[in-house]
Parts: C-alpha cells; sequence; structure tokens
C-alpha cells in the first residue's frame, strides 16, 4: 500500500504492475430501451451519461489513465478522496455510504490473480473500475442486452446487488477451491508425497486463504450495516435482494472459518510428518552409530603405538581383525532387530 500522506498531494498516481490501458465501456438503459457505447472519447461519452429516464452503467476498465478517470469521476459528483481510494490498487476492502452515492471497494479473483474492483452507486448511475479486463459482469452484460432478470425496469440499487452478487459468487468458488485443494494436500501428506512441494502449495494457498479472508470479512460487516441503514439510494422494493446477497456473504464468510480450521490442521499435520520423518532419520543414523561404537573402539586400540601387542605381529592378525569386526557388526544388528529398534 502507498504510505505517502494522501492529504499532502491534489494529483491522482496509479502506481500498479496491472498498468492495463483505460477502456470505456457504457450501458444506459430503461425498461423500453437500452443504448451500449464502447468509446474512449469523453467528449463523446459524457453527454450520453446525462440523459433522462435512463439508468446508466459506465465500466472503466484499466486505470492508467488517471486524467479520464478523474474527469469522470468529477461529472458524476466523486470527491476527490474517494478518487485516490479507487486508484489504490491494494487499499483495503469496504463499503461506504455518502450523501449521493454509496462505494464498495472489493477484490475480484482470477484464475491465480487477483485484482480490484470498485462499485460506485448513485440514484441514476453505476460505475465500475477494474485494473484490467477480467470475466467479471460478463453475464450481467449478456442480462442487460437480453433482458433477464429484470434488470433495465428496476433502480440503479438493484444493479449494484447483481454485481455485488457476482462479486459473492466469485469468493464462494474460490473458498471452495481452497478447501478442495486442502483435503487433496491431506491426502498427499498422509501418503508421505514430497514434504517441500507440498510447504509450497501450503504457503500459496495460505495466502489466497488470508486474502479472501481479507475481503470478504470487512465487507460481511460494512455491508450488514448498509442494508440497516436509511439511505436514500437503496429503495424498500429491492431490500429482499440486499438481504438475500447478506445471506451469501455470511455463508463464504463460513467458508473461510472452515478453511481456516481445515488449514491450521494441514499445518500441524505437515509440521507432525516433518518431526516424524526427522525422527525416522534420526533413528537410523543412531542404529549405524551404534553399530560402529564398538568397531570404532577396537580400531582404537590396535591404532595405539605400543611395542608390546602380540596380534599386530602375528600372521593371521589383519584377517582375524576384519572377521571380528564383522562378527561384531552383524551381532549389533541382529541385537537391535530382535529389540525392533529398526
Amino acid at each position: 500500500m502507498n504510505t505517502n500522506n494522501n492529504l499532502l498531494t491534489d494529483r491522482l498516481s496509479y502506481d500498479s504492475e496491472n498498468m492495463a490501458p483505460t477502456r470505456l465501456h457504457l450501458f444506459s438503459y430503461n425498461a423500453n430501451d437500452i443504448d451500449e457505447h464502447i468509446e474512449n472519447d469523453l467528449q463523446i461519452l459524457i453527454p450520453e451519461t446525462e440523459r433522462p429516464d435512463y439508468i446508466h452503467w459506465l465500466q472503466i476498465c484499466g486505470l492508467q489513465n488517471t486524467s479520464d478517470i478523474q474527469n469522470i469521476c468529477t461529472h458524476f459528483g466523486i470527491n476527490f478522496l474517494v478518487m485516490q481510494d479507487i486508484l489504490n490498487p491494494n487499499h483495503p476492502c469496504k463499503i461506504e455510504e455518502y450523501e449521493k452515492f454509496n462505494i464498495v471497494i472489493a477484490k475480484y479473483f482470477d484464475k491465480e490473480k487477483e485484482s480490484q474492483v470498485s462499485i460506485v452507486q448513485g440514484e441514476n448511475f453505476i460505475l465500475t473500475f477494474m485494473e484490467y479486463e477480467t470475466p467479471a459482469f460478463r453475464g450481467i452484460e449478456n442480462a442487460l442486452r437480453n433482458n433477464i432478470l429484470k434488470i433495465r425496469t428496476r433502480p440503479s440499487d438493484y444493479l449494484l446487488t447483481v454485481l455485488l452478487n457476482d462479486l459473492v459468487t466469485n469468493f464462494i468458488s474460490v473458498s471452495a477451491q481452497i478447501d478442495n485443494s486442502l483435503e487433496d494436500l491431506e491426502s498427499e501428506l498422509l501418503l508421505e508425497k514430497s514434504a517441500y512441494e507440498i510447504g509450497i502449495e501450503i504457503q500459496t494457498l495460505r495466502r489466497r486463504y488470508l486474502l479472501l479472508k481479507r475481503t470478504v470479512l470487512p465487507l460481511k460487516e460494512q455491508y450488514s450495516r448498509l442494508i440497516r441503514s436509511d439511505s436514500p439510494l437503496i429503495h424498500k422494493t429491492n431490500r429482499a435482494f440486499f438481504n438475500d446477497l447478506n445471506d451469501h456473504i455470511n455463508y463464504v464468510a463460513q467458508n473461510i472459518e472452515i478453511c481456516r480450521e481445515t488449514l491450521s490442521s494441514l499445518v500441524d499435520l505437515y509440521i507432525s510428518n516433518n518431526d516424524l520423518r526427522m525422527n525416522s532419520i534420526m533413528k537410523r543414523l543412531t542404529i549405524v552409530s551404534t553399530i560402529f561404537i564398538p568397531l570404532t573402539f577396537l580400531v582404537g586400540v590396535w591404532g595405539m603405538n605400543f611395542d608390546n601387542m602380540p596380534e599386530l605381529s602375528w600372521q593371521y592378525g589383519y584377517i582375524a581383525a576384519w572377521l571380528l569386526m564383522i562378527c561384531i557388526g552383524v551381532g549389533v544388528y541382529i541385537f537391535l532387530k530382535t529389540k525392533k529398534w529398526k
């Protein structure tokens, strides 16, 4: 996260590894009509968003062009601090209410990557800001084009619930993937697969779990506060949809808690397996040391340079020494095996 004091600057900046060019996609709709525009020229696009009796959904994909983003936000009455939050790719997830708009900052998980998604809802508009092109909201675009789900007959807060539901469905999918991967890793640990590779996989899943947790839990609390509020942007006729979405968010939070317990158990099992593996190695080394202790003693005795050591001048002394050491080694090995130390 950017650690600079954002109150000391009047310029917007976007610093991310996902520097995708800015693309604008506008849907303007009502119960009887829908228009779609893919146009990066604001002088052409902005007047389209001023048409009365229409809901305007403007998608901003790619946050590289901060000048256009500032102009768009200014046109819709979004203050400068919110603009900074939108352009901060590491901003904590949140839901905030303002007098003329609500804002949601969340994450979208696409394969092994994740990107920030910001949604601003006003009385007759929805703005969605994405760092780069993702599969998010494509189904909603088709629903609008084909007049499915009655989106075109309802106010902007209904589109907000549909967009949030798309994100929550993504959270559910990711939590299920994490849970399935943890179960597979548990089976691999029980089969004593490569500890190093499993350790890396556990760390990867742990990172993804923590990111999902940091996304969902703040949204859970703040979303509950949103649906209990008296915001004029949330209509009573759509409260049921907001409450249903709240159930979905609670379901994801429960899945995250299950993943936490499974991950904790898996880490304990991983550590236990490593301890058992280390104990097994130490046991083998101890057995080898035990076998060689008497042999080392004999070699040490015969290595002393005393003049009167008859066996050193004996004709068969060398062969006898080898036979004695072999017999002692085999004898110690058999003794350890009968004691079930091996």
